[in-house]
Parts: structure tokens; C-alpha cells; sequence
């Protein structure tokens, strides 16, 4: 799935969900170390527990992150 973050520095997430686990996440643009990060720690993670860990983190004042972004796509990929 490709999700188009809003209000973080990063374009663009793509990722799976294979058996209820996130897997290939990754960020175009974004704090390419944190975002790394973020993909390399969840992998493999059960999708609710990713949206659970990830949600609400916010970057400065701007009210989201790029954790936060994702988990969103998560939510919205659970829905679809």
C-alpha cells in the first residue's frame, strides 16, 4: 500500500501487510535515520501493536510525525 503523509517532511509511505504483520515499510523523504529506524523496528510487528506504539508521537509543534503518519496508513489499510 502507498500512503501520502500530511504535515511531516516525509511524501511518501509504502508497505505490506502479510498475516496480520507490517512488513517492506518505507518512507520517501522524512529524517531518513529516523525513519530507518521506525521501519526496521516494526517490522515484522503485529499491525495493531504498531498502530498502538506509533500513534500520537509528534515532531515539534506540528501536531503529527512521520510515526504517527504511519500508523494512520495502518489504520486506513486495516479498514480497507
Amino acid at each position: 500500500m502507498t500512503f501520502k503523509p500530511q504535515g511531516v517532511c516525509s511524501q511518501k509511505i509504502d508497505f505490506e501487510i502479510r498475516d496480520g504483520k507490517v512488513v517492506d515499510v518505507h518512507f520517501l523523504g522524512g529524517c531518513n535515520g529516523n525513519t530507518q529506524g521506525i521501519s526496521r523496528l516494526i517490522e515484522g510487528m503485529d499491525v495493531t501493536e504498531a498502530i498502538s506504539r506509533l500513534e500520537g508521537i509528534q515532531c515539534g509543534f506540528k501536531g503529527t510525525s512521520c510515526p504517527d503518519q504511519l500508523a494512520k496508513a495502518l489504520k486506513q489499510a486495516l479498514e480497507e
